[in-house]
């Protein structure tokens, strides 16, 4: 791994004015990725995790604090950076093909090129005899695969997930779950994924950073070495499991008292 983080998060804080009064979202989160590693972050609702991500994609700005990456300002959006959210984002009105050829369409390339990509980032999700059917006829587990698809076709660095995955039924999540990690060894991607499943962030992070609320920030981080693939069942898995809900129990009991 480099020595320089991809993602450099130093005292950001976000707050927001919302009906005349303020909201702090986000307080002095402080918080480094690695190239190639992949991050979960994990904490009950309105603990920040959203704000921080989308901060880290340029959507938000930071109220205070510097937000970087290769250790320079982040500015905005960018194809460097790819956003899958848990509603997919796909647009009707294109086939799989041309959802995941937008990218490159956008920024001009020759039509040669986009079909080659859209063929190629087809075939690692598993996608190419859907080709042509639109996101209405495709299950959401599929509409997932064509969001993640999309991302990676757009040159990115970095993909940032906000539960990507919890709308769906548990069979698919788990080989969602799979997939992507499966995607993630032969990419060599940097991922930051929100979620509220325990067992979920265990079983895909290299590290996993616990989020408490009000306001949202940074409570712990805890590095997972459970060799991959990684047995739910597992005696290791679960006594981490367990440490990581005891965690999140202190920080909601200490949030309410």
């Amino acid at each position: 791994m480099s020595k320089l983080p991809i993602v450099d998060i130093r005292n950001v804080s976000k707050v927001f004015t919302v009906g005349g009064g303020e909201i702090a979202a986000l307080r002095d989160a402080t918080l480094t990725v690695q190239k190639g590693e992949f991050v979960c972050l994990i904490g009950a609702s309105g603990c920040g995790k959203s704000t921080l991500l989308r901060i880290v994609a340029g959507f938000e700005s930071p109220s205070s604090g510097e937000a970087l990456m290769w250790n320079k300002p982040i500015p905005g959006p960018g194809p460097d950076r790819g956003m899958v959210f848990q509603d997919y984002g796909l647009f009707p009105w294109l086939t799989v093909r041309e959802n995941i050829g937008f990218g490159p369409a956008s920024r001009g390339r020759p039509k040669a090129e986009i079909r080659e990509t859209a063929e190629r980032f087809m075939a690692l999700v598993g996608l190419t005899r859907f080709a042509d059917v639109y996101p209405h006829q495709l299950s959401g587990g599929m509409k997932q695969r064509v969001a993640i698809a999309r991302v990676l076709a757009n040159d990115a660095e970095l993909v940032l997930m906000d539960e990507p995955f919890g709308a769906l039924d548990a069979m698919t999540r788990e080989r969602l779950q799979d997939d992507l990690l499966t995607l993630w060894g032969r990419t060599g991607l940097t991922v930051v994924f929100v979620t509220h499943s325990i067992e979920e962030a265990i079983f895909l992070a290299d590290r996993v950073v616990v989020m408490e609320p009000s306001p949202g920030r940074i409570a712990s981080e805890h590095r997972i070495t459970l060799p991959r693939p990684r047995d739910v069942a597992s005696p290791e898995f679960n006594e981490i499991r367990r440490e990581l809900s005891a965690r999140l129990h202190s920080h909601h009991a200490k949030t309410a008292a």
